[in-house]
């Protein structure tokens, strides 16, 4: 081999390297009720993230945070975990994303997530333990985040993003970019589905300002935010809820919705099934690549070719 045709091949890894260690390392975010948090259990994990019970995710670091949970800022290897005290081994559509986005990044990305299940943004609906995703500035300004006592989760999920970007993101040797909210709630706000559309609004406007304000980037006043719908089949749907999803779609700015009026869920008629929290994932992890958060070499991926299953449901019905 000549000196002129190692050099090339060797100075081409040189420059991708580099300009790959240019890229801002991604961080997403994530927060909802018990279709975020996570009702499938551990044994039920498609078979490609199984494999990893062992070792957990190679390059995916979170921090999560359950209704009153001490805020530290600190990042650990993800393995799918949940607030449920019989079982929290379980999982949601976010570990097929996080698995996904591994794969094709390839290198250390970081996720922050708050969630509790049966949790409303309407304070006048029912929600878990009497705490509340409003985003109201004269509710908030009379109460405080869960975590130190008070009845906001929307002021619990700031103050964990606040922590991770102090005490982990702003230490890293490499900028971070914020590249998606991933969203799934809904169920709770089902006695008050009129409101829904002004009430989801404010609290996405409300975590995108926070972001603009904390970091200095304005763009993330426009921050992506993904997010399913809530399956006919539930016994806690409800259309005023899904009419209020739709209209954010077709008039917000960044607002990406993904259908999931059709799938299965498990025999307590509220939850995702395996199927369905894996089809979620994936349509997640594809709004992520048309978006340019995976990394240029991504591609979609084939709902069919992965989650068949969820087709074939489909058809049977």
């Amino acid at each position: 081999m000549s000196k002129k045709s190692f050099w090339i091949p060797t100075l081409n890894c040189y420059i991708l390297a580099n300009l790959q260690a240019m890229e801002p390392v991604k961080v997403i975010i994530t927060a909802g009720q018990s279709n975020t948090e996570g009702r499938v259990f551990n044994t039920e994990l498609p078979e490609y993230m199984a494999r990893l019970a062992d070792t957990g995710y190679k390059h995916c670091k979170w921090i999560k945070g359950f209704t009153t949970d001490s805020i530290t800022g600190e990042f650990a290897p993800f393995w799918p975990l949940c607030n449920a005290s019989n079982d929290p081994r379980r999982w949601a559509y976010g570990a097929v994303t996080y698995y996904w986005m591994e794969q094709a990044l390839q290198e250390d990305f970081y996720v922050m997530k708050w969630s509790l299940g049966a949790t409303a943004i309407d304070t006048l609906a029912t929600s878990s333990g009497g705490y509340y995703w409003q985003a109201d500035s004269l509710w908030l300004f009379r109460t405080s985040s869960t975590a130190i006592g008070g009845n906001s989760l929307l002021l619990s999920f700031e103050e964990l993003i606040s922590a991770g970007i102090d005490n982990t993101l702003s230490k890293l040797d490499r900028e971070y970019e914020i590249v998606a909210f991933l969203w799934h709630q809904g169920e709770g706000d089902r006695r008050r589905g009129e409101y829904y559309y002004e009430n989801l609004r404010k609290v996405v406007a409300h975590v995108r300002n926070f972001l603009a304000e904390k970091t200095g980037k304005e763009h993330y006043r426009e921050l992506p935010f993904i997010y399913g719908t809530i399956s006919h089949a539930s016994k806690e749907y409800n259309d005023q809820v899904e009419e209020a999803i739709y209209r954010l779609a077709a008039g917000q700015t960044n607002f990406y919705l993904i259908d999931m009026s059709q799938v299965e869920l498990r025999s307590d008629q509220t939850h995702f099934s395996n199927v369905s929290s894996e089809y979620l994932g994936i349509a997640m992890y594809n709004t992520l690549v048309d978006l340019g958060a995976t990394g240029t070499r991504a591609q979609k991926l084939d709902p069919k070719k992965w989650v068949p299953a969820y087709f074939k449901n489909r058809q049977n019905k």
